[in-house]
């Protein structure tokens, strides 16, 4: 089975000796062995689906388009943003660009996901 790995301090989002740039949060999990599982949804903003990899009662965590309902987060920009430091706006989520979000749901949709410090 396929393993995604996100690193939280470096805001990084690694598969296949592929890394990409990912906005993460104070509340991201960390984690091993998160499934991701494709979820449709009607909240605007997230372009009609995400990959979810956790969720409780109140909560649901996961990967997703970046989220700009609020321009001043300037939440696309920050994601090109060579220091991981910017990158760390979420409130939990792992936002990345759509093309990286579409390239996930092609082949990583139902893989692991390990997140770590």
């Amino acid at each position: 089975m396929s393993v995604l790995t996100v690193y939280l301090s470096k805001a990084l989002l690694c598969a296949a000796a592929q890394c990409w740039p990912v906005l993460v949060g104070p509340s991201t999990p960390v984690g091993n062995g998160y499934v991701l599982i494709q979820r449709l949804t009607a909240d605007p903003g997230y372009g009609g689906d995400v990959l979810q990899f956790q969720e409780s009662d109140t909560e649901i965590w996961a990967i997703h388009r970046v989220w700009t309902l609020r321009p001043n987060e300037r939440r696309a920009e920050r994601l090109q943003s060579p220091d991981p430091n910017q990158r760390h706006i979420t409130k939990g989520c792992i936002n990345v660009a759509t093309v990286v979000y579409d390239y996930l749901v092609i082949n990583y949709r139902g893989a692991t996901l390990d997140i770590v410090p």
